[in-house]
């Protein structure tokens, strides 16, 4: 959201937290961080609002740490969206170009782009996130970024189009304006990660991106440059470590700090002897385990999300077409042999986004 000409913030509704971001853009487009601001959340599960006093008092938090770091005051924002609400298709649109010399107009763009939009027409319930053209074809020439300007009868466009629930993201924007603040416009949380950790050569190539959140995990497939399949799973950080404390019967809170300090994504990284101390739940003496215990928990659900992974490759119809491999980002993507374990199960080349 851009506050003055140079300032641009997002805001992330996450599951265990919710980040805002302040953005100082400067003459080269460049981004620099003047402003972090996070807070725990407790009123989103899944991308999906279950409480909205308490989701929108964690936003009036976060957005407050990110204004004293930054020294301004923020009004409008852009959000990320997220959740087993997205989804997302791609469709075809073919015009005829309207001027008498046959020159390709931004106007005819409009048309072939909305043409695509009609030809995937969502259902009632649901409302258009994002439209996104990734490619154009003129009188049967593909390839084409930007016709404006090019010579030609007949205009096509393959779009990728990501829709969500009306009255989830209804409830998003409601919590956001009860913040007191303004909406910019909702972005795809792949689309975000992408931005951030991908590299034009790995979009033109074929690449997976999965950003494991809290309580999903998001993925988007790039080829030829642009966005071509986006995916939510059910399953993210939140789950493995509700699996570390239901497993060693230890707190919430604890499970997190074990996952963190000593978790790993295989058994096979550990070495024999290394030990943990994990406390008890109420006043009990804490325990002394093998850390082998705490990545024999963990790795069942990485293999989950994995198998997970390998469905939606499948799924996109774009799994031949990705030898970039996979790039993992998020919380738990920072799990000590994440990107070896991941790429072992997915025979793809593999590294965590940064």
């Amino acid at each position: 959201m851009i506050l003055r000409k140079q300032h641009v913030v997002g805001l992330d509704i996450g599951t265990t937290k919710v980040c805002a971001v302040v953005g100082d853009a400067d003459e080269d487009g460049e981004v620099h961080i003047a402003g972090v601001g996070s807070t725990p959340s407790s009123g989103m599960r899944k991308g999906v609002v279950i409480d909205i006093e308490a989701t929108t008092r964690a936003i009036e938090d976060a957005v407050e740490r990110a204004e004293r770091m930054a020294g301004m005051t923020i009004s409008a924002l852009y959000v990320g969206v997220s959740g087993e609400h997205i989804t997302s298709t791609n469709s075809r649109g073919v015009i005829a170009v309207s001027r008498g010399d046959h020159e390709i107009s931004a106007a005819d763009v409009d048309r072939v782009v909305e043409a695509a939009r009609m030809a995937a027409l969502p259902a009632s319930d649901r409302e258009i996130v994002h439209m996104l053209p990734r490619g154009f074809v003129v009188d049967g020439h593909d390839g084409v970024r930007n016709p404006i300007g090019m010579y030609g009868s007949r205009l096509e466009v393959e779009a990728h189009i990501v829709t969500g629930t009306s009255t989830v993201l209804a409830n998003l924007l409601k919590c956001v304006q009860r913040a007191g603040l303004e909406l910019e416009d909702l972005v795809l949380e792949p689309l975000a990660s992408a931005e951030a950790v991908l590299t034009q050569a790995e979009r033109e190539l074929g690449v997976v991106l999965a950003d494991i959140g809290g309580g999903t995990t998001s993925v988007g497939v790039f080829a030829g440059g642009g966005l071509c399949h986006t995916a939510i799973l059910p399953v993210g950080g939140h789950h493995l470590t509700s699996d570390v404390a239901v497993g060693l019967r230890t707190p919430v809170a604890e499970a997190e700090k074990l996952k963190i300090r000593h978790g790993a994504a295989s058994v096979a990284d550990v070495h024999e002897g290394e030990l943990i101390e994990v406390f008890n739940v109420g006043d009990r003496e804490p325990r002394i385990l093998p850390r082998k215990v705490l990545c024999e928990i963990i790795e069942p659900r990485l293999q989950e999300i994995c198998s997970l992974l390998r469905l939606q490759i499948k799924r996109s119809g774009y799994g031949h077409l990705v030898p970039a491999g996979i790039v993992l980002t998020g919380g738990s993507a920072l799990l000590r042999g994440s990107a070896k374990y991941v790429s072992e199960k997915l025979e793809l080349p593999a590294r965590v986004g940064v």
